[in-house]
């Protein structure tokens, strides 16, 4: 039987009443003694219900959601049967039911037009519940992801359900973005310097998601202790997730004294131009041959005409570096490919500590006066000047070897240490943005204590953390819930037309069954 109130035509009575309480509390010797803080607590608990209250009669009030027309499903049979049926939904304010005219056949599904009316999920959650477990699994591990929807909403959301929330929610990142690149896009206007970068940082996974040589290397391991990794272990624990930056610039010239002044922090560095219309992401599942050819996708949606500059800043990983010149070759794009400053003056500061004292300020001087000429264009000249001092001082080989390790390197890169062309033209020459965006996405998040992760789950948080970093979480939720209609509803009925439903009888007119 329906509730008496449904049948009395008068949904919203039950909430109407519930207000009266909370205005009849609100005005009670108890409330009157409390605290501030109390008080908004106990209201808040009060309102939510209230909302709850109101959802409901909204609900019945939209009536059974009969069809306007035949229903006929996908496979072509039209449905004539009807049975009134319910299902729960979970929602921010708590649960509440779904009364709707099922439209069946012999062997076939039933059809239910007011779920696709409503837009709703095959699972319990609602896409709002599924939005607030997103938003939060992208920030806190699930444990909280699960606490927060406690506190937060009236939702109670089990982990391993919360777990399987944010997969679905992040199932549109790909088809999002094949989208953003096939219409216009702010980032195709703007500043003159089209700059990609890439790189990689490694996630401890679940065994039987790492990489197939990985996962052979995991099962020859023998473990020191039986309940964490020792140092060393993780190395054949982790699957390595692909960084990708996306961004326009302006250009900033400078000169090799501004550059290293300003690394030396002698002076105040004058304001430079920011990165505009960033776009960040990172992948587990992709190859890295993949996500380098998604960025130069991006880079070819903000240049179509390849009219602007394009520039690819590196850390020196030779792999990469093939892929991302076998995929300019592709595309017949010419970009200038920049070798991080920062790892040059790494192995700067190695070799001369070969002749000079750890922390000593000749040491600081032999750095900065051979960065100044690198920064000139004169990385060769640098290369062979210390090996020749390293062999007038008669150092032994062995401890000339990070003298030989930086020399060889300034050489087999010296095509990508053109840092007087770079400077003059206003380039970037660090990767401060993909290691902030490798800190960000991954390291931040995926690399808590004990954290072992499934590939579909540490892929969905990698995507969520990448449309909050980008600013376009709301954009894609748009179109994920959009997606969502189509899966659920359009895809089942016969040229994806769905009935829409009539407007709602009057309760005593109802004489269909109530199926449960």
């Amino acid at each position: 039987m329906l509730p008496a109130r449904a049948l009395a035509g008068d949904e919203y009575a039950r909430a109407r009443e519930s207000y009266g309480g909370v205005e009849v509390y609100l005005r009670s010797a108890e409330a009157a003694g409390m605290s501030h803080s109390e008080l908004e607590r106990e209201l808040e608990q009060r309102m939510r219900e209230l909302a709850r209250q109101l959802l409901q009669a909204h609900l019945d009030a939209r009536g059974d959601g009969e069809a306007s027309a035949p229903v006929t499903g996908a496979d072509g049979v039209t449905r004539p049967g009807q049975r009134l049926q319910e299902r729960e939904l979970e929602t921010v304010f708590g649960a509440v039911t779904v009364r709707r005219v099922g439209y069946g056949a012999p062997g076939v599904e039933s059809l239910h037009p007011k779920d696709a009316a409503l837009n709703l999920p095959e699972e319990r959650y609602s896409l709002e519940v599924r939005r607030r477990a997103a938003l939060e699994a992208a920030k806190v591990s699930f444990d909280e992801v699960v606490a927060t929807l406690e506190r937060s909403t009236g939702a109670h959301v089990p982990k391993r359900q919360a777990e399987e929330l944010v997969v679905r929610a992040a199932r549109d990142f790909d088809a999002f973005y094949e989208q953003c690149r096939a219409s216009p896009r702010e980032g195709a206007a703007g500043a003159a310097i089209v700059v990609l970068s890439f790189d990689g940082k490694g996630v401890v996974m679940r065994r039987q998601d790492l990489r197939e040589p990985t996962r052979k290397a995991a099962a020859r391991r023998t473990r020191k202790l039986a309940t964490r990794l020792s140092r060393g272990e993780k190395r054949n624990a982790k699957r390595m997730a692909t960084v990708s930056a996306v961004y326009t610039i302006a250009p900033y010239p400078r000169t090799a004294e501004q550059v290293v002044r300003s690394l030396a922090r002698t002076e105040e560095a004058p304001s430079r131009p920011r990165p505009e219309h960033k776009r960040v992401s990172a992948s587990l599942e992709k190859t890295s041959q993949e996500v380098i050819a998604e960025g130069f996708a991006e880079a070819v949606h903000r240049d179509p005409e390849r009219e602007r500059t394009w520039v690819v800043v590196v850390d020196g990983s030779k792999p990469q570096l093939r892929l991302i010149e076998q995929e300019a070759a592709r595309l017949r794009v010419r970009p200038v490919i920049v070798l991080d400053i920062i790892h040059v003056i790494e192995y700067l500061w190695k070799a001369g500590m070969v002749f000079h004292t750890e922390g000593s300020g000749e040491l600081e001087a032999w750095v900065r006066a051979r960065l100044l000429a690198i920064l000139e264009g004169s990385s060769s000249q640098v290369a062979a000047g210390m090996r020749r001092s390293a062999t007038r001082r008669g150092v032994p080989v062995a401890a000339r070897k990070a003298v030989d390790t930086c020399a060889n390197y300034l050489l087999a890169y010296r095509r990508y240490l053109r840092y007087d062309d770079y400077l003059a033209r206003g380039l970037p020459i660090a990767t401060g943005v993909i290691e902030g965006a490798c800190r960000h996405l991954v390291k931040d998040r995926m690399d808590l204590t004990g954290a072992r992760w499934s590939l579909a789950g540490a892929e969905a948080v990698l995507r969520l953390r990448a449309l909050r970093a980008s600013g376009d979480f709301d954009e894609y939720w748009r179109f994920h819930e959009a997606r969502e209609y189509k899966r659920n509803h359009e895809a089942r009925y016969a040229s994806g037309s769905v009935p829409s439903v009539k407007p709602p009888q009057p309760a005593a007119q109802r004489r269909l069954k109530l199926v449960t």
